[in-house]
């Protein structure tokens, strides 16, 4: 468990003076798994809105080795960099400790960025992989993504006369993960930064690869108000659309259990981009989400036992 008055006083990683909307989800999510490492971190940044906000040149809100990549290609970069500084070791040129971390929407994640992602998984570097997942392409016009939610209203899954909202379901990026047979691999929240910390000083502290992929409001795509943001996150835990969970070396371990499961529709009504599913025609879509949620969360419980 993370200790709070410990981790108050170690050094902000990402300061203050960035360009990230308020009530964006993105910079609490980097704050608390930074605070987590108790080692220097290099940093890589798939392009997106964390990085375009933090990096507005010629200023930067970063404190530590940062480096920006393509949206495709912070995992494949990082790989690299945690290449070299192995060979720098072996050659007795270097001698500190360094945590390897990357940082990606789930635009540069779920989508562009997955082969990327994939193969440092699969080639064992020693490197945390960070998805702030906001369910859509937020910095390049909301369009949907392969994270968006079943009838979610984007840019280009518009709610309208034709469809309704996205037509197609989230692609489960955690369980992809989980598959790859990486040492670490969970799910976190802002909402719950005690959680969300001790995953992260986990993922840092396990020898190979590891994953953690953390629910990140967008208030302009999710369309909520800005101070909602840590709210509206814990309602997505509470209604175990977003399950807190961990996969440590294959065993699964729920780590958060509401004491009451909330329905999804709390979680969905208090956001404008699935305003449209509660009018009477879209009621059915409504129904499949709840049902779709309560499955996947009776089978992790499964799972766990």
């Amino acid at each position: 468990m993370a200790n709070l008055k410990e981790l108050s006083t170690r050094p902000e990683a990402l300061g203050c003076g960035h360009r990230l909307c308020a009530g964006c989800g993105a910079a609490p999510i980097v704050r608390q798994i930074l605070m987590a490492s108790d080692k220097p971190v290099v940093i890589a940044n798939a392009t997106g809105c964390l990085e375009v906000s933090t990096t507005v040149f010629p200023y930067t809100a970063w404190n530590v080795p940062w480096m920006h990549n393509a949206f495709e290609n912070a995992a494949a970069t990082l790989s690299g960099i945690e290449a070299a500084y192995n060979s720098l070791k072996r050659q007795g040129k270097y001698d500190k400790e360094v945590n390897f971390v990357a940082f990606g929407g789930d635009g540069g994640t779920y989508d562009i960025g997955l082969q990327s992602l994939s193969g440092a998984m699969e080639r064992g570097h020693d490197m945390v992989y960070v998805c702030y997942d906001n369910g859509a392409y937020m910095n390049t016009g909301i369009q949907r993504s392969s994270a968006t939610p079943l009838g979610a209203d984007t840019t280009t899954s518009p709610a309208g006369e034709v469809i309704p909202g996205k037509r197609g379901g989230r692609k489960d990026l955690t369980e992809i993960m989980v598959a790859h047979g990486i040492p670490y691999v969970a799910q976190g929240s802002p909402s719950h930064w005690n959680d969300l910390v001790t995953k992260a000083k986990k993922a840092f502290d396990v020898k190979g690869p590891a994953f953690i992929n953390a629910l990140a409001s967008c208030n302009r795509g999710w369309r909520h108000e800005p101070a909602d943001t840590i709210a509206l996150t814990r309602l997505g835990v509470e209604t175990c659309f977003w399950p807190l969970y961990e996969v440590e070396e294959g065993k699964v371990k729920v780590t958060y259990k509401p004491r009451e499961k909330k329905p999804v529709v709390e979680f969905l009504k208090a956001q404008g981009r699935f305003r449209h599913l509660f009018k009477p025609e879209n009621k059915h879509l409504l129904a499949a989400i709840q049902a779709e949620v309560d499955k996947k969360w009776e089978d992790l419980l499964k799972r766990e036992a």
